[in-house]
């Protein structure tokens, strides 16, 4: 058996990382289903584990003290991400499409727990298979699991995986073809402004664009001795970590008030006020997208490190359940692309296009959504408004509703 400390444990896991990238460069099918790296890498060891125990041997020891503080660290990110600014500077459009994908969370859940009736499961076998996993993902479902199996959801961390990849799975398969049933069957086409030769396709700012726009540069005085993408950088880094740090306090006075949260629910929180605050004062200048690169490696590592522990033989006797669950969540979000995001959203191609992101993300990832909705475009043509909403919500806010959202249900059901 070979024993790795903290630093080992995270090495390694970087290593299988970039293994996971390699794979997937090398199978297509991978990259055309938008499965994460990280998932990749990390399920090489555990299917590994799985078949060494099969053999009654273990093959590693892993020291996963960092897994936390990574998790907690993406989830400030996204906290960060959550800016009234950025939600009005929007538009209506995506207001009224995060209020939707925030319902629909909540209809996953309740769908879930229906149908863990006939199973006789814990109740939050559905909520862990419903917008946990659904709408949050594998990074959302592996950080929940804890609290789950703490709850009694046996396998938790398992399942969470396990209906996170096939969200993925499906999410990537069904965007497409909806969205393109959507275009076909109304005979839509991208809007166009002006007439004759200088027609031109409406330009909408991208969410990137909007989210840099609200970053002041660094001052000379601030970068005298250091560059100023270092400046930002080390800016950023600080950040998270004060927000993590002032976040620990938070939950543990949610949790002395007998709540169940997840660790990085204060963090989170703490997060929000502060780009609240930076919206209206600019104290801080905080860069949106450096603090997502950053989010996006802790989350990477983390994802590696939870998938390297997982423990697929506890999905045994949970198979049937969580495939007929995961089907009708997919049956469930499918029905919606048309029913009502579409119709809310226009009924125009925007529209159409959006109903093919909102499958893609809302059973898998954002990087589905903006695959569905790229195949789209380069067929049909230009949909800027859709690349401005689905990117926006997908991105920068399902992910702190959803949190809330499970919370509320983890704390009614326990």
């Amino acid at each position: 058996m070979l024993t790795l400390d903290l630093i080992h444990t995270v090495a390694f896991a970087g290593v299988m990382l970039f293994v996971g990238y390699g794979i997937r460069r090398q199978v297509p099918i991978l990259a055309r289903y938008n499965i994460p790296a990280p998932v990749i890498g990390g399920l090489l060891v555990t299917v590994a584990t799985l078949f060494a125990r099969q053999a009654g041997v273990t093959l590693f020891q892993f020291d996963t003290t960092l897994q936390a503080p990574l998790m907690t660290a993406f989830f400030t990110s996204v906290g960060f991400g959550a800016s009234t600014t950025l939600l009005r500077a929007g538009g209506p459009q995506v207001l009224v499409f995060f209020a939707l994908a925030s319902a629909i969370a909540v209809v996953q859940n309740l769908v879930g727990v229906a149908l863990t009736i006939p199973f006789d499961l814990h109740p939050l076998f559905g909520v862990l298979s419903g917008s946990v996993t659904m709408a949050g993902g594998p990074a959302t479902g592996l950080a929940f699991a804890p609290e789950f199996a703490r709850a009694g959801v046996p396998g938790a961390a398992s399942v969470a995986i396990a209906a996170a990849m096939a969200g993925i799975i499906a999410g990537g398969l069904l965007g497409g073809p909806m969205g393109t049933r959507l275009i076909e069957r109304y005979r839509l086409a991208p809007v166009r402004t002006g007439a004759g030769p200088g027609t031109h396709h409406a330009e909408v700012p991208s969410a990137a664009e909007l989210v840099e726009a609200r970053v002041p540069e660094p001052t000379p005085e601030h970068t005298a001795d250091e560059s100023a993408a270092a400046y930002t950088l080390l800016k950023s880094v600080v950040a998270i970590l004060v927000a993590m740090w002032i976040g620990s306090w938070v939950s543990a006075g949610v949790r002395a008030l007998g709540l169940t949260v997840p660790a990085y629910i204060g963090a989170m929180l703490v997060a929000v006020v502060v780009r609240f605050v930076d919206d209206r004062t600019g104290l801080i200048g905080l860069s949106q997208r450096t603090i997502d690169d950053l989010g996006a490696a802790a989350l990477s590592l983390f994802l590696v490190l939870a998938l390297m522990t997982l423990k697929l033989w506890e999905l045994a006797a949970l198979a049937l359940p969580l495939i007929i669950v995961v089907a009708v969540q997919t049956a469930l979000v499918a029905a919606l692309c048309v029913w009502p995001v579409f119709r809310v959203m226009g009924r125009d191609y925007d529209a159409a296009v959006m109903g093919s992101g909102f499958c893609g993300f809302m059973l898998g990832t954002t990087a589905n959504a903006m695959a569905n909705m790229t195949a789209l475009v380069e067929r049909y043509g230009p949909a800027p408004r859709a690349f401005l909403v689905v990117p926006m919500v997908g991105a920068f806010f399902i992910d702190f509703t959803n949190a809330i959202i499970i919370t509320i249900f983890l704390n009614v059901l326990r």
